[in-house]
């Protein structure tokens, strides 16, 4: 799955464009979201922008993971960052073992009773994206699971990076038509394309007609057409694997 390609900008630039919109809405991250919008807005990259990239501690381990695997001196070279928001080759460099030691280090004393699902996600295929993140690490699947639909299905819709197509520009913003996850009873899934409205993210420009990745409410950037195909292709992956665990009867999770 995937290709490798260098994304034209610097590698901590291009990380804050993804990482911006939760930074913003306050879940992950430096606590000052003005300093990581002014710093992409001004184009500048410099050792107080890596402090504050460092600081996104659910996200900078992965590419630590990604960046050792594949003889990387700099966690924060562009086709680090671009394997782990938007998906290529180098995250096959990261073995089974390798992921399942860091979740472990990382995961086990946090993830409790959700400990044994998050361990065979990884031995089922995963792979160090955004997508095992918000499908495997965080506990909205066993939200579902249990019966809470609403919020869990919004929080991985926004939370995932998904993609889109740029129709027309508004005031103040983009109207992008992408696709949705819905909840169909036992399995998550893809559904019918939405126009819905979006910020733009410091410092990105697009345009009517561009693929775009989007993440919460914002366009983290344009995709071209081998990014497009790689992005879904690992989204792709990761959510068969949640659909699997799914379709194991509750009583069994819970009898493990």
């Amino acid at each position: 799955m995937g290709h490798e390609s260098t994304p034209p900008l610097d590698g901590a630039t291009l990380f804050v464009r993804y990482a911006y919109p939760p930074n913003k809405l306050g879940y992950c991250g430096p606590a000052d979201a003005d300093a990581l919008a002014a710093y992409v807005a001004a184009g500048v990259s410099d050792p107080g922008l890596r402090r504050l990239v460092v600081a996104f501690d659910g996200a900078y381990p992965y590419l630590e993971l990604i960046a050792a695997a594949s003889g990387i001196a700099d966690p924060l070279d562009a086709r680090v960052v671009e394997a782990y928001w938007v998906g290529n080759r180098l995250l096959t460099n990261v073995d089974m073992g390798l992921l399942g030691r860091a979740i472990t280090e990382r995961f086990r004393s946090r993830a409790g009773r959700h400990w044994d699902r998050l361990a065979e996600s990884v031995w089922a295929g995963g792979l160090p994206h955004h997508s095992f993140h918000v499908f495997a690490v965080y506990p909205w699947v066993g939200l579902l699971r249990e019966g809470r639909i609403d919020e869990p299905l919004r929080v991985l819709d926004r939370c995932r990076i998904r993609w889109g197509t740029v129709e027309q520009a508004v005031d103040g913003g983009l109207l992008v038509r992408s696709r949705p996850l819905e909840w169909a009873g036992a399995t998550l899934r893809l559904g019918a394309s939405t126009l819905e409205e979006v910020s733009v993210a410091p410092g990105v420009a697009v345009q009517v007609g561009d693929a775009v990745a989007l993440h919460w409410e914002w366009v983290c950037g344009a995709l071209d057409a081998v990014q497009l195909a790689t992005l879904r292709n690992y989204s792709a992956h990761h959510l068969r694997l949640v659909n699997e665990e799914l379709a194991v009867p509750i009583g069994a999770v819970e009898g493990r």
